[in-house]
């Protein structure tokens, strides 16, 4: 049974990108969502090099080399391409049907340039598929009660139908205090408590998803890789990303998995 390794790079300014390499039997996810994905096919029990250089017939290295892996190449951004032309047909019958035009707001405490270029990418996706942007920008000594009152706000706000908090917080705020006092209906991000919890809870849907586990899973299936049955392994527990990705994986019947730091 193939096994299958999801790599969790929890650093804010890490690419996301996904790409996939099958070693023998074993399916490595080493990076996130973005890049090509490459699928390797079934191997010899030895990679080419090491079966060159061990001590053996003629026989068996021409054999190994026959058995050279192919690759298939998932391209993420031809995916993410068609997920957005999608989501812009998706609203715009939306309008069409009920006027209603789907509203995200994003909240941005600080200046890291790292947030700062996840915000305005944010942006700039919303308006390629006609979803409204609202967007708070907060100096980096802002009180805790400021960002409270802006998600308030938005929690209020019929135009806004989902609300981003853009993690990491400065260190003086509360980051659980923050996100939980998003709605559950407009937490967009999948980070309250009560999100996580219908995850974790077989038969209970989620009203929303983290969504790079979430990007990962959707590659998965759009190129027709079969999830249930095979082992796992997620290499990071973040609450971003390593903890959601293996409750999702739970959710889709792996077979067996596990978590390490």
């Amino acid at each position: 049974m193939a096994s299958m390794i999801l790599s969790d790079p929890s650093s804010a300014a890490s690419v996301h990108r996904l790409s996939f390499t099958r070693f023998s039997n074993s399916l490595v996810f080493l990076r996130r969502f973005v890049g090509p994905l490459h699928v390797f096919s079934h191997t010899a029990a030895l990679p080419r090099a090491l079966s060159l250089h061990a001590p053996c017939s003629s026989r068996f290295i021409t054999a190994s080399m026959a058995a050279e892996p192919s690759a298939k190449v998932i391209d993420g951004k031809s995916v993410a391409k068609q997920i957005r032309e999608e989501i812009s047909a998706e609203v715009t019958k939306l309008k069409e049907a009920i006027g209603v035009v789907p509203g995200l707001a994003v909240v941005l405490v600080g200046d890291r340039k790292d947030s700062a270029t996840y915000v305005r990418n944010k942006k700039i996706a919303c308006e390629s598929v006609g979803i409204k942007s609202f967007e708070v920008n907060l100096p980096n000594d802002a009180s805790e009660q400021e960002v409270l009152k802006y998600i308030s706000d938005f929690n209020g706000e019929p135009l806004v139908h989902g609300i981003l908090v853009q993690l990491p917080l400065p260190s003086h705020m509360n980051e659980q205090n923050i996100l939980n006092a998003v709605m559950i209906e407009k937490d967009v991000d999948g980070f309250h408590p009560l999100n996580i919890g219908r995850l974790a809870m077989r038969g209970r849907e989620p009203m929303f998803v983290p969504c790079t586990p979430k990007g990962c899973i959707e590659l998965l299936h759009r190129y027709g890789v079969d999830i249930k049955g095979k082992r796992a392994v997620v290499i990071g527990r973040s609450n971003i990303v390593g903890m959601p990705a293996a409750l999702l994986l739970q959710c889709l019947d792996i077979g067996r998995g596990k978590m390490l730091l």
